[in-house]
């Protein structure tokens, strides 16, 4: 595994419900990395509007006040909807370390959203090192990164 050049920097956190044991745990190995956790919530495992929170730290990244995101929800497919919505987010469902490795290679993915209900043991804590620690490829990849990023025929200034 690459070495993590990030450390220190600022990391947004979010989940909703059946997230929210995960994300406890991610702030904790995050926090003991060295890295400033931006918590946005869910704060209990009350039942919660996923949206909510997924949006809350994509924008944050998006808008460039945090330098990556980490969303948890139950299958990790919700969170990565609603953050791709948002502009400059490139967000990635990431099983294992492989996926979270290529995101970030390939696709220069600036927010790692995982499955809480599917997660095992401490996968996660590889998943995210990895993740953090891989740098973007850039060279062929760049032009791609760029398409996603284009504005769509027609558009003007999209909201973050």
């Amino acid at each position: 595994m690459p070495e993590n050049k990030t450390s220190g920097a600022k990391i947004a956190l979010g989940s909703d419900h059946a997230g929210f044991e995960l994300k406890e745990k991610i702030k904790n190995l995050l926090a003991s990395e060295g890295f400033e956790v931006q918590d946005f919530g869910t704060y209990s495992a009350d039942s919660c509007d996923y949206p909510d929170y997924a949006r809350a730290v994509a924008d944050d990244v998006g808008q460039g006040k945090s330098l990556k995101g980490i969303l948890c929800c139950g299958s990790g497919i919700g969170v990565s909807i609603v953050a791709n919505k948002v502009r400059n987010v490139r967000a990635a469902l990431c099983h294992d370390e492989k996926q979270a490795e290529l995101s970030r290679q390939h696709n220069d993915s600036n927010v790692l959203c995982l499955a809480a209900r599917s997660m095992k043991g401490e996968d996660y804590s590889d998943i995210i090192k990895t993740w953090l620690a891989t740098p973007f490829e850039g060279g062929r990849h760049q032009k791609r990164v760029e398409k996603i990023e284009k504005p769509r025929s027609g558009e003007k200034n999209l909201p973050s």
